[in-house]
């Protein structure tokens, strides 16, 4: 539910949010490693298990129609973060009631985390356990009467080679939900409890709802309505200007297209139509996006979308956030279409933007997932990413070529 996930240069120390600057910004926390360094994994504690076949492309961000699925046909499962294996939800159907299981708040890693909760939040009453993973533990309570969701960096993650990027992101976090509280978005978001920078424990509001996808890469998408409520508060957020002294740039745009390149998954030609894309985009505005915006860190509540986990909230070229969904929707035409529409509507340089985030995140996500060992069905998952690769690189060419 509160889950954490788009690529890693990391500080043990708090850093301080920084204005924007330019399109190429000082590298952000959550820089890729080097190429001998493996990409820690994000957004979710396992690997995706998406199994569908990907259909035919007609345009940047069509696919070919998804045909339903025949009378009696079973669904895949899916893999939970946690590695719980659930049957996927159909559009539309309601998400099963969480299992509460009191023998899990028993375990040492929770035990240990309960402990630091209580030094900032005596009051606090853990009654589930949500997440126990390698990075992350998150445990439901209560304050009195009022529900709130606890969350902790995990015990594991100390033994982590990734242990100093994870205390950055979970500081920045912890630093983004104190500048909400005093410049408030205009988007839904869990309310600050309490926060302990030292011992990296967030204490914040449990709000009501459900996750848009359990998984990274959902096998069902949510229904259309859905989707143009999530669209909305992502679109909402990124043309929010909040004072330019609250937040920094998150990514520098160079440094990965170099790092990319270094390590094959650019070749010369497609670093070089970035490069030219970026140059053209050096006097463009950056805009605010969550820069984690996967469909697992928002909730469907009945007030509207909630958005969860601003490990990465920050500066960026225009249309990132709709670079991650549209990345993730890979079954969903229409959807894609939308996300198009809307990083198109901007004019040339907000589809430039788009493009050039597109990219980069689509090289992510490759680098996240082709690793040996993968099963079957994640290199199925391995080849829609690299068709949605070779399909942004030829948009890209064609941006540049309109030059």
């Amino acid at each position: 539910m509160y889950s954490s996930a788009t690529t890693p240069t990391p500080t043990a120390t708090r850093t301080a949010l920084r204005p924007p600057t330019a399109a190429a910004g000082r590298p952000g926390p959550k820089q890729a490693p080097p190429a001998s360094r493996p990409v820690a994994p994000r957004g979710t504690e396992g690997r995706s298990t998406d199994a569908r076949v990907p259909a035919g492309r007609t345009a940047l961000g069509l696919s070919g129609p998804v045909a339903a699925p025949p009378a009696g046909h079973r669904l895949p499962l899916a893999r939970q973060a946690d590695g719980q294996v659930l049957r996927a939800r159909r559009p539309g159907q309601p998400a099963a009631p969480e299992r509460i299981d009191p023998s899990a708040l028993q375990t040492p890693a929770v035990r240990a985390a309960l402990a630091s909760v209580a030094r900032i939040c005596p009051a606090f009453t853990p009654r589930q356990v949500l997440r126990e993973g390698s990075r992350h533990i998150l445990v439901a309570g209560t304050i009195g009467r009022a529900p709130v969701v606890a969350k902790c960096l995990a015990p594991q993650a100390v033994r982590s080679e990734y242990f100093e990027q994870l205390v950055a992101d979970f500081h920045h976090e912890v630093a983004v939900y104190r500048a909400f509280v005093r410049h408030r978005p205009p988007v839904r978001l869990p309310r600050l409890v309490a926060a302990d920078h030292d011992r990296c424990v967030l204490v914040m509001e449990r709000v009501p709802g459900r996750p848009a996808a359990r998984e990274r890469h959902p096998v069902n998408a949510p229904t259309p309505g859905e989707v143009r409520a999530l669209l909305g508060a992502v679109r909402t957020l990124n043309l929010w200007r909040p004072p330019s002294d609250v937040f920094q740039p998150r990514l520098d745009y160079q440094l990965e297209i170099a790092r990319y390149h270094s390590v094959g998954q650019l070749t010369d030609r497609d670093a070089g139509d970035l490069r030219g894309l970026l140059h053209g985009l050096s006097h463009t505005p950056l805009q605010l996006c969550h820069g984690d915006a996967l469909l697992s860190n928002m909730l469907l509540a009945p007030s509207g979308p909630v958005l969860v986990d601003w490990e990465q909230a920050g500066w960026y070229l225009p249309g990132y956030d709709l670079a991650v969904l549209w990345s993730v929707l890979s079954g969903d035409t229409a959807a894609r279409r939308q996300i198009s529409q809307l990083a198109q509507s901007g004019g040339t340089l907000a589809r430039d933007a788009f493009l050039v985030n597109l990219v980069l995140v689509l090289m992510r996500e490759i680098r996240l997932y082709d690793v040996p060992g993968a099963g079957e069905e994640q290199r199925i998952m391995i080849r829609r990413l690299y068709d949605d690769a070779a399909l942004a690189r030829r948009a890209v060419r064609a941006a540049v070529g309109t030059r």
